[in-house]
């Protein structure tokens, strides 16, 4: 098992939680931290004086307040650390569950993701269990979701298409928007065309309908 962990939180009650499924474990060293900053400073002195983290445990959200932070959400701090820490082992613990969030720290190179709720304290043993050994963890829901998301075969311009249409605009305006942003396809009839097969793909009647599954399934 993991000998030194950081866990980052703003609610200390979290942050307890933790610490305690670490201590069943026979984590030896367990530091906690409220602030991202605070986090990447105590993983940088760890590193200089010879003594890194081994593991990150962190939340995606955190609380503004008189504080000025560089790294204001958990993303961001998982983004530098990627950069500055690439051994660095990551388990995001979070409520947060779209799937364009997941998509991208699993592109940081995050080892595991853990959803909090009523299994969350369990699933996290397991993550910890899974990661200590190479492995990676998703939880349940957000692995189906992405199975589904795959299955699907959405590619980064329907995401776009969607998000464009999520904001009101028109297809005509869309077809405009993706003409002086060079993406291609962006004739009008191509547009339709995507749209219809979106539409069908989903099982929405409209696009206002479309529009809302997709926001659900945490797509835009």
């Amino acid at each position: 098992m993991f000998s030194k962990v950081l866990i980052v939180d703003d609610l200390g009650s979290i942050n307890q939680g933790v610490a305690s499924v670490l201590q069943t474990l026979k984590v030896s060293t367990v530091v906690q931290a409220q602030y991202c900053d605070e986090a990447y400073l105590k993983l940088k002195k760890a590193k200089m004086d010879g003594e890194p983290f081994e593991l990150l445990i962190t939340d995606l959200s955190f609380k503004a307040d008189h504080r000025e932070q560089e790294f204001t959400s958990g993303e961001s701090l998982v983004k530098a650390i990627h950069q500055d820490f690439p051994e660095l082992k990551i388990i995001v613990y979070s409520i947060e569950d779209r799937l364009q969030t997941v998509r991208l720290l699993l592109e940081y190179g995050i080892d595991a993701y853990v959803c909090k709720g009523r299994r969350g304290l369990l699933e996290l043993q397991q993550a910890l269990n899974k990661v200590v050994n190479g492995g990676q963890f998703l939880s349940q829901e957000i692995s189906h979701a992405l199975s589904q998301k795959s299955e699907m075969e959405i590619e980064d311009f329907d995401i776009e298409l969607m998000r464009q249409l999520s904001l009101g605009y028109s297809q005509d305006q869309i077809s405009k928007f993706l003409k002086e942003a060079k993406m291609y396809p962006n004739s009008l009839s191509s547009i339709e065309k995507r749209l219809n097969r979106l539409r069908l793909q989903f099982n929405a009647n409209n696009a206002i309908h479309l529009v809302s599954i997709v926001k659900d399934l945490g797509l835009i």
